[in-house]
């Protein structure tokens, strides 16, 4: 891979300085009273380059690298004779493990997240577009409508299920395991069928 050139690193530092001032702000006076202009000048641009970078602060907050999920490249690179559920598994595992990278940040970013209920008609936003996401690139590899077809967007809302569960407990008890494996945990109770707990 080649390194980027001198503009796109620029712009890797806008964005790394937009994202870092939105978590710190964030954590200063939450994210509800944080506004773009305090997070432009603490990053040190301007307004309107806020807005090269993201769409809101919410999504500054969330996709620091500006990448999103990057689902279906990562799902086309999977071995085509895996079943649909197992490519998403390691599609999935392959977004979270770039945030066990920063687990640290990440979860501040959810403590932020977990004390701003106000945000969290943005938040159904932002993963109803990555659902939608999963959808397509299922419905891809699959041969299925995106549209017609209930399985992929069927599979796309749990695997966003899985996510935010993977996610909360993995912030909410502390969880020392990468939240890839607690992930790979989740799909595989799903993948089981849900079957009942034991209590003996």
């Amino acid at each position: 891979m080649t390194e980027p050139g001198l503009r796109e690193r620029k712009k890797q530092d806008t964005r790394a300085a937009l994202s870092a001032a939105t978590l710190e702000l964030a954590l200063e006076h939450g994210l509800g009273a944080v506004t773009v202009e305090q997070i432009a000048a603490r990053a040190g641009v301007s307004y309107r380059t806020f807005f090269n970078y993201f769409s809101g602060k919410e999504e500054a907050l969330l996709r620091p690298d500006g990448a999103g999920l990057l689902f279906a490249p990562r799902l086309q690179e999977q071995d085509p004779a895996l079943p649909p559920l197992e490519a998403a598994r390691r599609a999935l595992g392959d977004h979270l493990a770039a945030l066990d990278a920063d687990s640290e940040g990440w979860r501040l970013r959810l403590t932020v997240l977990a004390a701003a209920p106000e945000v969290l008609p943005r938040l159904v936003e932002l993963g109803s577009a990555g659902e939608r996401e999963m959808t397509e690139a299922l419905a891809e590899r699959t041969g299925l409508d995106a549209d017609r077809d209930v399985y992929p967007a069927l599979l796309a809302a749990v695997l966003g299920c899985a996510l935010r569960v993977s996610l909360t407990r993995w912030h909410a008890t502390g969880e020392e395991r990468p939240l890839a494996a607690l992930f790979d945990e989740v799909v595989d109770v799903l993948a089981a069928g849900l079957p009942a707990p034991r209590t003996d």
